[in-house]
């Protein structure tokens, strides 16, 4: 059974759209928060994780990154450890 999985995207962001086709592949359900206009929450999130891009990565509530880390985590073998 997967992790609760959560993704703070910009409707128009490539990086966004990449993390999720990889999840996607990978058949991992995850709750996608679009906030291409609210760059309130970008700051909120910004406070919490350190980072001022998009996507930003949840599992289970931790922070894991965006597309390049989650890329990077599948590549090394880590994928299933994380996400199921």
């Amino acid at each position: 059974m997967s992790k609760e999985v959560t993704i703070y995207t910009f409707s128009t962001c490539p990086f966004c759209i990449r993390a999720k086709e990889l999840l996607d592949r990978e058949n991992i359900k995850y709750k996608e928060i679009e906030i291409s206009n609210d760059r309130e929450k970008l700051d909120v999130l910004e406070q919490k994780t350190g980072h001022s891009t998009v996507p930003q990565i949840f599992v289970s509530d931790k922070f894991i990154g965006g597309c390049d880390d989650l890329m990077e985590i599948h590549s090394n073998g880590k994928f299933n450890d994380i996400f199921r």
